[in-house]
């Protein structure tokens, strides 16, 4: 049977996949664990030990948000949790009052950068940090014993009997979480952006009102675009996976940038005063740099994935500034940068983490980064960021029936080998399985566009064939 949880949380198309029945028993079954987790180990503050478990559940604006927000509410309040709705608020947003308002866990329900059928579960543990691999193996297991179908009445066999009376958690809302979130991110970075024009386009998502609110906080002049969402319009051909319209925005209002976000907001890519995008390996690039000079880059170490461009090793190098490299995922960067002590990591894809104000991924807190390094420097983004040369690179997500299939398929390593040998060290490939989708990943990087693109397509032409 596949495992519940993938790359970042459970994540499906919603009322099919991610049933409401489902979302009930992993939110109750998560605050039974992480409760169960943090008296054993010690977690739980003076406070907390005094009252009973308490999570925040936040969620971004698509419609099935609405019924998976009262399905998780229920599993929680059902397991003896109090619950704190914060309604709709960017990822880290959640993470962040996870931590504020010494919860015991916090539920985000949203599906990122995929389209609006979709949705999704992520769990924060007490302080706001993402679940390590054990933690969710731990939740799933619960999950499959207790049946997300079982009727309510008939636990399984040695199941504890669950609150009656006193013991139902109790629910209310946070009326001024977003402002909340908004100022700390004004704390975290205190620069003025006065004489600024930014465009953000919001992806009709979870960052539609705390974006442009938190930008102009700052003192930038903001022009908000895509920031109107009904439910039905997130990530529609807009945001991070779709950057063509804020390009053409920046450009036809003469703005110094634009910042583009996910539909949950924890992603951050931008594209300077030419149109041109700048992806998350050169806003890492443009931050490591500034830390480095501020001395403030731990370690001068810098955290990233495997999918990052080869041009950000070799400008990394130049700048003495090592790299550690993990697998892809914000939340194996979390679990480097935690276990190292270091201060700056990240993804090409524009997830973003500075450990020292933010325990994930956040897009807005990585913006506000960005516009202050231009504002100091009085250099244009464009300027900053050719820190780096991206080699060429293509990316071909390659639908398949089976991705295990894939990976294990001896003609595929050898078509890999081969392709790698082609390059002779001047570039290399990457076939990763999508976390979230039923995909693998074709990554080639090479001297040349043509070269990367030929080699990317033959692969992706066999991988597409295997069962």
């Amino acid at each position: 049977m596949a495992r519940l949880f993938g790359t970042d949380g459970v994540r499906g198309l919603a009322n099919a996949d991610l049933s409401p029945e489902l979302a009930t028993a992993i939110s109750a079954a998560a605050a039974g664990v992480l409760a169960e987790h943090a008296r054993a180990g010690g977690r739980r503050s003076a406070a907390q030990a005094e009252r009973r478990p308490v999570a925040v559940v936040g969620r971004d604006p698509r419609a099935s948000g609405e019924m998976l927000e009262a399905a998780v509410t229920a599993g929680l309040s059902a397991a003896g949790a109090d619950v704190l709705r914060v309604g709709v608020l960017p990822t880290p947003g959640v993470a962040h009052l996870t931590d504020a308002l010494d919860a015991d866990l916090g539920v985000m329900i949203s599906a990122s950068h995929n389209p609006m059928p979709d949705n999704g579960i992520k769990l924060f543990a007490a302080g706001g940090h993402k679940l390590p691999d054990a933690l969710e193996d731990e939740i799933e297991a619960h999950v499959r014993e207790a049946g997300a179908h079982r009727p309510p009445s008939r636990p399984p066999a040695g199941a504890a009997a669950r609150p009656t009376g006193r013991g139902i958690g109790r629910v209310r809302d946070v009326p001024d979480a977003v402002d909340r979130y908004t100022a700390h991110l004004a704390t975290a970075t205190p620069t003025p952006l006065a004489g600024l024009h930014v465009v953000v386009d919001c992806a009709h998502g979870a960052a539609s009102i705390a974006a442009p609110s938190a930008y102009a906080a700052a003192g930038a002049r903001v022009t908000a675009l895509h920031a109107e969402p009904d439910g039905w319009n997130i990530n529609d051909g807009v945001g991070s996976t779709h950057m063509d319209a804020l390009a053409r925005a920046v450009v036809a209002e003469g703005a110094d940038l634009g910042i583009a976000h996910d539909g949950d907001a924890d992603r951050c890519l931008a594209v300077d005063a030419a149109g041109e995008v700048v992806d998350g390996d050169q806003i890492l690039a443009v931050l490591a740099l500034d830390l480095l000079a501020r001395g403030e880059l731990a370690d001068a170490t810098l955290v990233v994935t495997v999918m990052s461009n080869l041009g950000l090793h070799l400008a990394m190098a130049d700048a003495g500034v090592a790299l550690r490299t993990t697998a892809v995922g914000d939340r194996y960067v979390l679990e480097e940068l935690r276990a190292g002590g270091f201060s700056l990591g990240g993804e090409q894809s524009g997830h973003v983490v500075l450990p020292a104000h933010a325990t994930t991924g956040d897009g807005l807190l990585t913006a506000l980064r960005l516009m202050a390094c231009i504002a100091q420097s009085g250099r244009p983004l464009a300027d900053l960021a050719a820190v780096m040369t991206r080699l060429p690179q293509v990316l071909v997500n390659v639908p398949v029936a089976d991705k295990a299939a894939v990976g294990a398929s001896p003609e595929v390593a050898d078509a890999v080998a081969a392709a790698e040998a082609e390059l002779g060290g001047k570039g290399r490939v990457l076939l990763r399985p999508s976390g979230t989708e039923q995909l693998v990943r074709v990554m080639v990087e090479a001297p040349t566009q043509r070269v990367a693109g030929e080699v990317a397509d033959r692969l992706a032409g066999l991988v597409s064939t295997v069962r």
